[in-house]
């Protein structure tokens, strides 16, 4: 999807982004998870329709899986590195932002060492540019693993949340990869099983690719003293990223 885009003083020519719609019985977790974030903020309970729609056709396997700062775990983090260890031939990542925690890292590079083909796009150009200098950092931990591959969207903003595992199973939804939806953000994801989507991400990451540069191995050493300086100074904010 591309739509021209005004924001904090910066034009995107192009915004790409990813929703799903979902049909049937699958809504209603999805319709419960938002009445649970409207009455821990509201505290009220608005009247809602829970009869869903049965689909003809189209069945799909999908969870639902609502993830917040009320959780008694951290939901979003053990899902995403879940769905890493979990990955036997691929694990392909989207997402605007990169600051992961230390179990995400060390996920991603055991993926790697075991042959999996590890994709990361992330955009080139920055909307937040605190997050943007933290990604740098992290970045760093891979710059001795060129099988993990960074992709920077280059084509206007990329502000997409999506994950696929293998040639299975297909992750849409809200959370960024970062520490804020790990921790501290109210996130809604959809986990699909089904290899018909699985094949229309794909198709939609190869496209992304495309309109993508794959970062160098020296680009990082390549920034100013400073920018290094602004990436590290960053990283000590990332818990609030």
């Amino acid at each position: 999807m591309g739509v021209e885009y005004l924001g904090k003083g910066k034009k995107f020519s192009h915004w790409r982004d990813t929703h799903l719609k979902i049909r049937g019985p699958a809504s209603i977790p999805v319709q419960l998870s938002f009445l649970e974030d409207y009455h821990w903020a509201t505290d009220r309970i608005p009247e809602l329709n829970w009869q869903a729609a049965l689909q003809s056709e189209g069945d799909k396997s999908i969870l639902i899986i609502p993830s917040g700062p009320a959780d008694e775990h951290d939901t979003a983090g053990l899902m995403f590195t879940q769905a890493i260890n979990s990955a036997r031939e691929r694990i392909w990542i989207a997402s605007p932002y990169f600051v992961p925690d230390e179990s995400i890292v060390s996920a991603l590079k055991l993926a790697a060492l075991h042959g999996l083909d590890v994709r990361i796009l992330i955009p080139d150009k920055p909307d937040h540019k605190l997050v943007y200098c933290a990604s740098f950092s992290y970045i760093r931990k891979f710059r001795d693993m060129p099988e993990i591959k960074f992709y920077r969207y280059t084509k206007g903003f990329m502000h997409q949340k999506a994950l696929l595992v293998d040639r299975q199973v297909a992750a849409i939804g809200s959370a960024n990869f970062d520490n804020r939806p790990f921790r501290l953000n109210f996130e809604l994801t959809a986990l699909v099983a089904d290899s018909d989507l699985n094949t229309e991400v794909e198709a939609m990451f190869l496209e992304d690719f495309r309109n993508s540069r794959i970062m160098q191995p020296g680009e990082l050493d390549a920034k100013t003293y400073w920018f290094k300086l602004l990436s590290r100074l960053a990283r000590l904010m990332a818990p609030m990223l």
